[in-house]
């Protein structure tokens, strides 16, 4: 049976304000990326996103970004590459102690925000990442886009990269995502995103906003929690997963 691992951006709220239902999605989603509190998250709410998480089964991972939480991480910064490294390995640290207090481990690594799009494509902040986690754990995957430049170097590096697609994102012909800031950012019609969802699982590829192909070799489809009607959107991804037969469950567990 063809199986596809599903994950969303989790823990992403601050204080008293919270983003996104993470309750509903842990019910829903087989990964939680858990904000590491760089650009969300305090030590409260991640202490509190473990422990639901790990009552749900659902494998927890440390979603790393940059130091910026005025901007949301999604502003880029020119970092020198040691203390990025010392950034990233930090987060890491610090959301291990709440899942070791929730009984768990941290499972997987994924950058967010600025810091995803430009490990992407630039070689020194992926090799930053790739150097924290190897000095963390080496056996830590790490969640990237396919055929970006983080998933090359980790690969090379000798971690495990899993490729990463979006449910709800437009593709460029290159395989990159449509910038945030155009109005082809986001696909809004649920029947849409499923069946991009399903072709993802189980062909490989996705269609781009100009229509042309591009291939997509993923073993996890990410689910933004923040985005209107988000759960719901979950809930029919899920369900359009299970009506094609495809198995739901985390890439970090292995295949009977």
């Amino acid at each position: 049976m063809t199986s596809i691992d599903l994950n969303a951006d989790l823990g992403e709220g601050f204080g008293a304000w919270r983003l996104g239902d993470d309750d509903a999605l842990l019910d829903i989603v087989t990964s939680a990326n858990v904000a590491c509190g760089f650009h969300a998250g305090d030590p409260s709410t991640m202490h509190r996103v473990c422990r639901a998480a790990t009552d749900r089964g659902v494998a927890i991972g440390a979603q790393v970004g940059y130091r910026d939480l005025a901007g949301f991480g999604r502003r880029r910064i020119d970092y020198e590459p040691g203390e990025l490294r010392d950034d990233v390995l930090y987060q890491i640290g610090a959301l291990e102690a709440f899942c070791r207090a929730a009984g768990d481990r941290v499972r997987y690594v994924k950058p967010h925000g600025a810091l995803y799009n430009t490990a992407a494509v630039e070689p020194g902040q992926a090799d930053a990442v790739v150097a924290a986690i190897i000095a963390y754990d080496r056996e830590l995957p790490v969640l990237c886009q396919p055929g970006s430049v983080l998933h090359e170097r980790a690969a090379a590096a000798g971690l495990t990269a899993v490729g990463e697609g979006f449910a709800d994102r437009g593709y460029l012909p290159d395989g990159r995502l449509v910038p945030r800031s155009r109005p082809d950012a986001l696909v809004h019609d649920p029947d849409a995103v499923v069946e991009r969802v399903t072709r993802m699982a189980v062909d490989g590829e996705v269609v781009a906003v100009d229509g042309s192909v591009v291939p997509s070799p993923v073993r996890s489809i990410c689910l933004h929690g923040d985005t209107p009607g988000a759960v719901e959107l979950a809930r029919a991804v899920w369900s359009g997963l299970r009506a094609a037969s495809i198995q739901v469950r985390p890439f970090t567990r292995p295949i009977p």
